[in-house]
Order: structure tokens, then C-alpha cells, then sequence
């Protein structure tokens, strides 16, 4: 696994967010959306998933569950610090924090999911994809990398050649694996599969925001979730970015719509518990 954590962790009051980034991403995805919700005073977390901002080997040692045991682990951290939880995500990190409200009913009291991804049907991927899980154990399809292509689910110009300058530069933990190797997509599969089964049993309020033009997961993924969530689903859909919702040129109605997620969830007067072992770090 990678050595070095590049988890970020902002205090702040009794309303947490714990915000989970994509396969093969880095918490990097969700740094800008992470620095503002802590500016309206609420703690944040974001961590970094096991086997992820290191080398693709690194990625192929571990499972879904490996990586949910990481977003678990925080999840007890945050229990300790906050009265209100908010699990969130990007990509399959939406995904995710479904698993885990279903898993912990009683301690995620709301959900934030930015392009959440059950499958890939957006404008870029190729129509001939579907044949990837019909040939995925095929020495062919184990040698399968997704990689990714133009534009690499950005749709602002400048912030697409900050990703590609950090892509070129080898450094996955600031703009992730180029490519995804096949055996964690079938990590991935197991994950959406099992998060799809127990959908029904989530009740907490959910925010769900997906791009119109979103070029790697299309509406019909914000379409199912609205209608397999067991409570109260609030869907926006952004005219005018792609994928990276987080970092794109919307990004600001996301972080808008989620704070206004945590304001009808927070409950007046409470106060932040602190404990005694735990010192939440800002990143810079």
C-alpha cells in the first residue's frame, strides 16, 4: 500500500462531513469542496482510500472491502467529534457512502453524492464497453486498463490542464491512476452490487448532484438512486460542468447545496464534543 496518507482533515463544529473520492483518485477531488464547507465552520474528512495514491500494484493489493474498512475507520473518528454525520463522495466514493449509511443507520444522518457512478454511461465511454464484463476474465480482459481520455471529466479548460500537467507528472496522489486496471473495476462491480441490494434500507435525506453533460456516468444513474433511496432525495443537475462536479465549473452549487443539506440537518445548541486523543488536521 501507498506509505504516505495524503488523507485531509479540517476542524470544525458538531456537523461533519466525511467526503469519499473515486477508484484510483486521491482526496485531492474533493479538496476545494472540503476547504469550503470547513470555511462555514464544519469539521471535514476525507480520507485517503486503502491502495490508492500509490502505484497501480499498490491498488491491485487491495478489495472494496479493504477500502470501505478505510472510510469505516473514519467514520469512528468522526463519531467521536460530531453529533451529525454527513457521508458523501465523487464517483464511486457516492457509491460508497450508500454502503456505508446502509451498514450505519443509526450514525449517518445524511448523504452527499457528487456523479455517483453505478455504471458508465456517459458521452465519452464507448458504446462497445458493455463487452468489458463479458470478457473481463479472458486473458484479454485482465490485461484491461480504463484509462482515461479527453476530458478527463472536466469541462473547464484551465482547471483540465492542471490535471493533465499533474498526470504527466507521475504523481498519483495529486490527480490519481491514469489508467484502472481491470481486477479493481471487478472490485468495483462487487461494491456496486452489493450497495444496489441494500439501497431500499437507507432512509437518511440524500443530496445527489450529476452533470447534465456528465461525459462518464449519465443522468440515469442520479434517475435510479432517486428512485431506489429509501428517504427524502433532493437531485440537482448542473448545466455546465462534467464529471469532477467537485472541481469543474460548478462547483460552487455544490458546495452550496450541500451546506444547505447539513443546515436542515444540524440540530441547535449542540455543542462538538472534543475528545481527548483526536486533533483533526487542516491541510494546507
Amino acid at each position: 500500500m501507498a506509505a504516505k496518507d495524503n488523507s485531509l482533515r479540517f476542524a470544525g463544529g458538531g456537523t461533519g462531513f466525511l467526503l469519499i473520492h473515486g477508484l484510483g483518485g486521491t482526496p485531492v477531488e474533493l479538496r476545494l469542496v472540503a476547504r469550503a464547507l470547513a470555511r462555514a465552520g464544519h469539521t471535514v474528512h476525507c480520507p485517503q482510500l486503502a491502495g490508492h495514491c500509490g502505484s497501480e500494484d499498490d491498488l491491485l493489493a487491495t478489495g472494496w472491502r479493504d477500502w470501505t474498512a478505510s472510510v469505516e475507520a473514519e467514520l469512528a473518528r468522526m463519531k467521536l467529534i460530531c453529533d451529525t454525520v454527513i457521508v458523501g463522495g465523487l464517483s464511486m466514493g457516492a457509491v460508497m457512502a450508500m454502503l456505508i449509511a446502509a451498514r450505519h443507520r443509526d450514525d449517518v444522518h445524511g448523504l452527499a453524492l457528487y456523479a455517483p457512478t453505478l455504471w458508465y454511461d456517459g458521452w465519452s465511454i464507448p458504446w462497445y464497453s458493455f463487452l468489458l464484463k463479458l470478457l473481463i476474465n479472458t486473458p484479454m480482459g485482465r490485461r484491461y486498463r480504463f484509462v482515461e481520455r479527453p476530458p478527463y471529466g472536466v469541462k473547464d479548460e484551465r482547471t483540465r490542464a492542471m490535471i493533465v500537467g499533474a498526470m504527466g507528472g507521475g504523481d498519483s496522489s495529486q490527480a490519481g491512476l491514469l489508467g484502472t486496471p481491470a481486477g479493481s473495476l471487478q472490485q468495483m462491480w462487487a461494491l456496486i452490487k452489493d450497495t444496489r441490494r441494500r439501497m431500499g434500507e437507507i432512509t437518511c435525506p440524500a443530496l445527489v448532484v450529476q452533470a447534465r453533460e456528465d461525459d462518464i456516468s449519465g443522468l440515469s444513474n442520479a434517475a435510479y438512486i432517486q428512485r431506489r433511496l429509501g428517504g427524502i432525495v433532493d437531485t440537482v443537475v448542473l448545466n455546465d460542468s462534467y464529471h469532477l462536479v467537485t472541481i469543474d465549473q460548478q462547483r460552487d452549487v455544490v458546495i452550496d447545496r450541500s451546506l444547505a443539506l447539513a443546515a436542515r440537518l444540524s440540530v441547535p445548541g449542540k455543542v462538538r464534543r472534543e475528545p481527548a486523543s483526536l486533533c483533526a488536521v487542516a491541510a494546507e
